[in-house]
C-alpha cells in the first residue's frame, strides 16, 4: 500500500495545453511568480516572460518550442512544460504530451474552445493524459463561463464538473466562489494574493444551486459519492475532492476553473486543484517498454534498474541539452548510461533542473523527475537510456509526416557546409523537420508541419549560424514519356579516322508501354545483330533514357524493339553498337509523340462536415480528381488525386479555409499527363 511518505507523491508532472493566444505562456508566468520561483510577473506583449525566450517567440509573441520549469507549491514539486499553441508545432506538444502525467487546459472565456483545442486536446486523449480545465480571460468583454463550459461539452464531449462560479462579469471580474468550501475568494486591486470571505449575498442562491449540480454530477459518476449522496442527500467537501480526484484520473470528469492569468486572478486555486487532482508519477500504470521482444514493467521507484525517456534535444554551440523523463531508477552525474537503441553508452556530465534558459545543478534524478543532462552526444528525441545491465526499450514519441516542403540554398558557394551542419542541427532538435537532396534537381529539399514552422527554422538558421539562405519551392521532377511511337527507325552510326573504325546499323521500334518504366527486347534473326550487340545496343538506349527530348527529363513507359541491323567485319564493336543505341532512342524519341508527366499524389483531407464545400471547390481549382468522400464520427473524409505542384501552400489554405480545423495527408502515387501550359523545365 502507497503511503504519502514516499516523495514520488508530492511531484507533479504536467503541461499546459492550449489554442494560440489562449494565455498558456501568461498561466505559466503567474504560475511561477506565485509560488515563488520568479519576482516579477513577465509579460508575452513585453517580451519578458521565462518560458518564451527565444528571440522568435519574443519577436512573434507565440509560443514555437516547448519550455520546461520547475516550481513548488505548498510542499509538492511542479514540473510544468509549456507547449505551442500554433499548430504549425502540434510535434512539440505531441513530444511533451509523451512524457506528461496531467495537464491543464486553457480556454479563452469568450472565444472558448478553438481548433488547435481541439487539436491538443485529442493528442492528450490519444495518450490518456489527464486533464483539468482553466477558463481564462474572465476578464474580457464577453467572456461567459457557462458558454464557454457548453462549448468544451459540445465539443470536446468530456464531462465538465465546474468547481467555481465568478465573482463579477468582464472588468467587474473580481474572483471567485469556491463550491466546495462555499467560500469566497477575491483579489484586490494590485493584490497578489485572495482574501477569503463568505459567499456574497447576492450568490449564496445562485453558488447552493452550482453546488448541487456539482454534487449530482459527481454522485451519478462515482459509487462511494453516490452511495453518501443517497444517504445524505449531499456531500462533504471531502467526499466531492476525492471524487473529483477520481474522475480526474480516470478521465470521467474535467474539472473546470476559471481566472484571468494577466490579472493574476484565480492561479492560487488553479495550483491547487493541480495538486489536488492531478496524478502523481506514482498515479500512473507503471512505464511498458520491450526487451528481447518481451514486454516488460519498470515501476516509478528510485530503486528499480533506470529507465528514462529523452523528448526533447537542444543542440547548442556549446554542447547539447538532453531534456529526460525519468521513469524508474535513478541517474546521477557521472553515471553511464545506455541508449536503448543504438546499443552505445554514454556518460552523463551534469544533471540539471530547468527553469527555462536557466538551469540549477542537481546531484541526482530519480523517478518522476524531469531533468536536463548535458554530456550526451548521440541520444536523440525518442531515445531510451537505462542501466546498461538492464535493458529496456520505450515506446517513443509519434513523428508527423513533412507535409510542406521548400528549397533551401546558401547565397555563398563557400558556405554550402556550414548550411548542411546547421540543418543537421535543426533536424536533430526537431524530429518533425526533414532535410533531402533531391536526386534529379539537385536541390536541398527542407520539409515541416506547415510554412510558418520551416519560417522559423530557416529564420533559425539565419540567426544561430549567421548564414544568407535563399529560399524557394522546391523543382517539380517532371517525367517524359511515348504518347505515339514509330516503327522501322534507321540509324547508323559511322566513324572513321584512321586506325579502326566504328560502324553500327540498327533498326528500332518505340512504343509506349502501360506498366511504365523502360522494357528492350530483340527481334533480330539470321545472326544479322550478334547478342553481344545487342547488349551494347540496350545500354546505349538506357544512357538516352536521361534526357527526354521535351525538357531533358527523364523518359519513361517505353518499349524498344531491336527489329533489324549491319555490322562491318572489322570496324563493329561493343562501344560503336552502344554508341548507335544512344543517338538512335534519341533520334527516335524526337520523331515519336512525347508526352510531359508530372507528379501526382493521393491527398486525404480530413475537415469538419460544414467545409466541406469550400474544400471541393479548392481541389477543383487545383487540378485534383475527387475519389471518395464519406463521414466519420462527425467530420468529412474527402479522397483525391492532385498533381504535387498544386499542393504548393496548400496546408495554409486548408487551415484558413477550416478555421485550423482541417488536417491531410499526402501520400505519392505516381506520374500522370501534365496539361499541355505545364512548364517544360
Amino acid at each position: 500500500m502507497r503511503t504519502s511518505t514516499n516523495p514520488l507523491t508530492t511531484v507533479r508532472n504536467l503541461g499546459i495545453l492550449a489554442h494560440v493566444d489562449a494565455g498558456k505562456t501568461t498561466v505559466t508566468e503567474r504560475i511561477l511568480y506565485t509560488t515563488g520561483t520568479t519576482y516579477k510577473r513577465g509579460e508575452v506583449h513585453d517580451g519578458t516572460t521565462v518560458t518564451d525566450f527565444d528571440p522568435q517567440e519574443r519577436d512573434r509573441g507565440i509560443t514555437i518550442f516547448a519550455a520546461a520549469v520547475s516550481c513548488s507549491w505548498d510542499g509538492h514539486r511542479i514540473n510544468l512544460i509549456d507547449t505551442p499553441g500554433h499548430v504549425d508545432f502540434a510535434d512539440e506538444v505531441e513530444r511533451s504530451l509523451r512524457v506528461l502525467d496531467g495537464a491543464v487546459a486553457v480556454f479563452d472565456a469568450v472565444a472558448g474552445v478553438e481548433p488547435q483545442s481541439e487539436s491538443v486536446w485529442r493528442q492528450a486523449d490519444r495518450h490518456g493524459v489527464p486533464r483539468i480545465a482553466f477558463v481564462n480571460k474572465m476578464d474580457r468583454a464577453g467572456a461567459d463561463l457557462d458558454t464557454a463550459v457548453a462549448s468544451i461539452r459540445e465539443r470536446l464531449h468530456p464531462v465538465p464538473l465546474v468547481t467555481q462560479l465568478p465573482i463579477g462579469t468582464e472588468d467587474g471580474f473580481t474572483g471567485v466562489v469556491d463550491l466546495l468550501r462555499m467560500r469566497a475568494l477575491v483579489w484586490a486591486d494590485g493584490a497578489d494574493t485572495p482574501e477569503e470571505g463568505p459567499v456574497p449575498a447576492a450568490l449564496s442562491e445562485e453558488a447552493a444551486r452550482r453546488r448541487r449540480l456539482l454534487e449530482e454530477a459527481v454522485a451519478e459518476r462515482h459509487p462511494a459519492a453516490l452511495e453518501e449522496f443517497c444517504d445524505r442527500e449531499t456531500l462533504t467537501a471531502a467526499t466531492l475532492a476525492a471524487a473529483l480526484r477520481d474522475l480526474t484520473r480516470t478521465g470521467d470528469g474535467v474539472v473546470v476553473l476559471c481566472g484571468s492569468a494577466y490579472r493574476n486572478r484565480g492561479v492560487e486555486p488553479l495550483l491547487d486543484a493541480v495538486v489536488a487532482y492531478l496524478p502523481s508519477p506514482l498515479d500512473v500504470p507503471p512505464v511498458r517498454g520491450t526487451h528481447n521482444g518481451a514486454d516488460e514493467e519498470r515501476p516509478a521507484d528510485p530503486a528499480a534498474p533506470m529507465a528514462a525517456l529523452a523528448f526533447k534535444v537542444n543542440a547548442t554551440p556549446t554542447g547539447r541539452l538532453t531534456y529526460l523523463r525519468v521513469y524508474s531508477g535513478t541517474i546521477e552525474k557521472g553515471d553511464t548510461v545506455r541508449d536503448a537503441g543504438t546499443g552505445r553508452t554514454e556518460r552523463v556530465g551534469r544533471l540539471l533542473r530547468v527553469r527555462a534558459d536557466r538551469h540549477d545543478p542537481l546531484e541526482r534524478a530519480v523517478a518522476g523527475d524531469i531533468v536536463a543532462v548535458i554530456g550526451l552526444k548521440g541520444a536523440r528525441a525518442g531515445s531510451t537510456l537505462c542501466a546498461p545491465d538492464a535493458p529496456l526499450v520505450l515506446e517513443p514519441p509519434g513523428v508527423a509526416e513533412p507535409v510542406v516542403h521548400v528549397a533551401v540554398e546558401a547565397r555563398r558557394a563557400t558556405d554550402t557546409d556550414r548550411l548542411a551542419s546547421a540543418l543537421a542541427r535543426l533536424t536533430e532538435e526537431d524530429p518533425s523537420l526533414a532535410v533531402r537532396t533531391d536526386p534529379e534537381t539537385g536541390q536541398t529539399v527542407l520539409s515541416g508541419m506547415g510554412e510558418l514552422h520551416l519560417e522559423v527554422a530557416v529564420e533559425r538558421v539565419r540567426r544561430e549560424h549567421g548564414l544568407e539562405v535563399t529560399v524557394g519551392r522546391p523543382s517539380v521532377a517532371y517525367r517524359e514519356t511515348v504518347g505515339a511511337g514509330v516503327t522501322g527507325f534507321v540509324h547508323r552510326h559511322v566513324k572513321q579516322d584512321g586506325g579502326a573504325g566504328q560502324f553500327a546499323h540498327i533498326v528500332l521500334d518505340v512504343e509506349p508501354r502501360e506498366e511504365g518504366g523502360f522494357e528492350f527486347r530483340s527481334t533480330v534473326v539470321g545472326g544479322r545483330v550478334p547478342q553481344e550487340f545487342a547488349r551494347a545496343v540496350e545500354a546505349g538506349c538506357r544512357d538516352a533514357l536521361t534526357e527526354g527530348p521535351l525538357g531533358g527529363h527523364p523518359v519513361t513507359g517505353l518499349r524498344v524493339t531491336l527489329t533489324d541491323g549491319q555490322t562491318h567485319v572489322k570496324d563493329s564493336s561493343d562501344t560503336a553498337f552502344r554508341t548507335a543505341g544512344r543517338f538512335g532512342l534519341r533520334d527516335a524519341l524526337r520523331a515519336s509523340r512525347m508526352v510531359l508527366l508530372e507528379p501526382v499524389v493521393e491527398v486525404t483531407v480530413t475537415v469538419p462536415e460544414d467545409a466541406v464545400g469550400g474544400v471541393l471547390g479548392d481541389l477543383a481549382a487545383r487540378r485534383g480528381r475527387v475519389t471518395g468522400s464519406e463521414t466519420r464520427g462527425g467530420a468529412a473524409v474527402v479522397t483525391a488525386t492532385v498533381p504535387l505542384a498544386e499542393l504548393f501552400g496548400y496546408a495554409t489554405r486548408l487551415r484558413s479555409r477550416t478555421q485550423g480545423r482541417g488536417t491531410f495527408t499526402a501520400r505519392p502515387t505516381g506520374y500522370a499527363p501534365a496539361p499541355a501550359e505545364a512548364p517544360a523545365r
